[in-house]
């Protein structure tokens, strides 16, 4: 259902930054502004950006094969990584390149009242990809933090929407200030300036998701405290059995390996002990449904 939950989010941001980048193109025709080009491009981006997502969503559900044994969970991360690098490239450095072409051979505007009525519009529309985000986000995570959420999340897809909404509303109210100063002082340096800050916005977004992509593509451990529990489901099935050395790793949204020793206490006859680890096992699914993948060894010699 969350997978579902993530694709229906992803689906919602790509409609509304479709629409917002189509208007804002218009808009920067319009009235010149580079501030407002700069959106255009960062939303275009973005529209692309949703497509890499899904492209990472569909190719993650692959099922096992014998060149991936453990799936291809991955796969989310590899393009959410894509995401991260348009945006710094496509989104952030257009818009500073943009800002600074504009101020060295800057441009009077024109109708800029076009160019703010559009930003105004952008913003009301982005705010409804927004919404959906939060709440999805809220009914994973109650009562967590987003940045605590974002740091420790799994789930990609959600938090590259999250991102690129919260940097969207934020270039979009860097843009509005810098269009109406221009507007009001007749100065268009104000409009170049607020390209270029759009820009860096983008950049800082995009570095805080490749260091984010980066220690998941690399082997993150999740956030959640499975030693603890699994040690007393062990408890539980082997009588003075115990966790010996734990390893957890986020292989793909929502999905966890977990490899395990564990001390055979009392139990002595190994078909019995084999037994005992697959009652583990079972619990463990049943506790943890995160948990696709995990490895039980018993230690003799511990």
């Amino acid at each position: 259902m969350s997978s579902a939950e993530s694709a229906r989010v992803v689906l919602v941001a790509f409609g509304a930054n479709l629409g917002i980048a189509f208007a804002k193109f218009v808009g920067a025709f319009f009235s010149g502004s580079a501030a407002l080009l700069a959106e255009a491009i960062h939303s275009l981006v973005d529209t692309a950006n949703q497509v890499l997502l899904l492209i990472g969503h569909r190719a993650a559900r692959q099922p096992p094969g014998e060149r991936h044994p453990l799936g291809h969970g991955r796969e989310s991360f590899f393009w959410s990584f894509l995401v991260a690098m348009l945006l710094f490239s496509l989104g952030g450095m257009a818009a500073i390149y943009e800002g600074v072409h504009k101020l060295r051979s800057p441009e009077p505007l024109s109708t800029p009242w076009v160019g703010l009525a559009i930003l105004v519009v952008s913003i009301a529309l982005e705010c409804v990809s927004y919404r959906a985000c939060i709440k999805e986000i809220r009914r994973r995570r109650p009562g967590v933090g987003l940045w605590t959420w974002f740091r420790r999340s799994s789930s990609v897809e959600l938090a590259v929407v999250f991102m690129e909404d919260t940097a969207a509303l934020a270039g979009l109210g860097v843009a509005v200030v810098a269009l109406s100063a221009a507007w009001m002082t007749g100065n268009p340096s104000f409009d170049a300036a607020g390209s270029i800050a759009v820009g860096a916005v983008l950049v800082v977004v995009a570095v805080l998701l490749a260091l984010k992509i980066k220690s998941l593509l690399i082997g993150q451990a999740p956030s959640e405290d499975y030693r603890s529990e699994i040690d007393a489901l062990v408890a539980a099935e082997i009588p003075g059995g115990r966790v010996l050395r734990l390893a957890a790793i986020i292989t793909g949204v929502d999905e966890v390996m977990i490899a395990y020793k564990v001390h055979p206490g009392q139990l002595k006859d190994v078909a019995v002990l084999i037994e005992a680890c697959n009652r583990v096992e079972a619990a463990v699914k049943a506790r943890f449904p995160k948990v696709r993948w995990q490895f039980i060894e018993p230690d003799f010699e511990a």
